[in-house]
């Protein structure tokens, strides 16, 4: 990686770090990956990810085109299955579907990995929905192996006025 976090990836694609918290490209993808959130809960997580100096890698055509990215941050709290602390959490990672099955979320999480291990981590963790075991496949053929399953559950408290 170049000290200016620039790092190659498979088909001469470029690991970048965003342009900012309102990096187009990186908004699209996370809008891909997260549909469900509005452009402004969008903006203010990535706002919120630059702020908190969690790893952003975006993957970048030679033409400048966006086909990927990852997120990562360091948590202190408890991560269900690790037993060390700090620990390195891929918060997100999503590869455009005409950019799949060519290594590139494998060269995403190396880079992560490369990052974990500078900042001191000793274990990289994930998580994902137990019904999306597309997911679960793309975690085992990375290296990930399952730590355990949780249903978190909620109870209304008291009715909003």
């Amino acid at each position: 990686m170049s000290s200016d976090g620039v790092s190659s990836a498979p088909g001469g694609l470029r690991l970048v770090p965003p342009r900012g918290a309102g990096d187009p490209a990186w908004r699209a993808l996370r809008a891909q990956l997260w549909p469900e959130e509005s452009p402004e809960e969008h903006l203010r997580g990535m706002a919120d990810a630059l702020a908190r100096r969690h790893y952003v890698r975006l993957a970048l055509t030679a033409d400048g085109a966006a086909a990927g990215f990852v997120e990562a941050s360091q948590r202190v709290d408890y991560v269900n299955g690790t037993s060390s602390s700090p620990v390195a959490f891929l918060e997100g990672l999503y590869v455009a579907p005409g950019s799949r099955g060519q290594g590139l979320a494998r060269a995403l999480v190396e880079s992560v990995r490369l990052w974990a291990e500078r900042e001191g981590c000793r274990e990289l963790a994930s998580d994902c929905l137990a019904d999306n075991s597309s997911a679960h496949a793309v975690h085992r053929a990375l290296g990930f192996e399952e730590t355990e399953r949780v249903v978190y559950f909620r109870r209304t408290v008291r009715a909003p006025p």
